[in-house]
């Protein structure tokens, strides 16, 4: 074979080799540059790895028991309020049973007040008509008529008296009573005032 024929067999393997398709190869990936003269050590890359994985566990645990600590307080605050409330309403209906208690007794006081003076009234009643003699007058003559009057004078002068007599009792009693107060109250008094020395001797 001549030198001619080589050169056209290569050309005419170049043109079938310039008519196939070339693959298409990505041109935009980056390729890891691993730096000239080092060693990768992936036991290195593995353990930062883990570390930042603990790393973040440990925040979100952290988050976790965070949030449960602020729950619990509101959980405490919320129970502590309810307890004061419920505290709050067994002391309001026990001053309410109280006050109650107080109108209850005060009316029944009342009531008996009521039933006493009503009693008096009736023994007052009772006294005045014992005392109240009825005068049975029209069938007596003139001298019994006499009689019956000075009887009648005689009996209003015995009241009168008593009257008197009440009375004067009445208030020698209200003057002792006076007197003993004014007695209580100078007492007081002077042991306030002995108090008050004491204390001034203390300092």
């Amino acid at each position: 074979m001549s030198d001619t024929e080589e050169v056209v067999e290569e050309e005419a393997t170049e043109e079938d080799e310039g008519s196939k398709p070339k693959p298409k190869f990505m041109t935009n990936i980056n390729v890891p540059k691993i730096p000239d003269g080092d060693k990768v050590d992936f036991d290195d890359i593995h353990r930062k790895r883990q570390d930042k994985d603990l790393q973040e566990l440990q925040s979100l645990i952290e988050a976790h028991f965070v949030q449960r600590k602020k729950e619990e307080e509101e959980l405490i605050a919320l129970v502590t309020r309810i307890e004061k409330r419920r505290a709050e309403r067994a002391e309001q209906q026990r001053i309410r049973a109280e006050l109650e208690k107080e109108r209850q007794i005060r009316h029944a006081n009342e009531n008996r007040k009521g039933a006493k003076k009503q009693t008096e009234r009736e023994k007052k009643k009772k006294i005045l008509g014992e005392r109240r003699k009825a005068l049975n007058i029209d069938h007596l003559n003139e001298d019994k008529l006499k009689e019956k009057a000075s009887e009648m004078w005689q009996w209003m002068m015995e009241l009168e008296a008593n009257k008197f007599d009440l009375s004067e009792k009445f208030k020698r009693q209200k003057y002792d009573i006076n007197l003993l107060l004014a007695r209580v109250q100078d007492h007081q008094s002077a042991k306030g005032r002995g108090k008050g020395k004491t204390a001034a001797r203390l300092r």
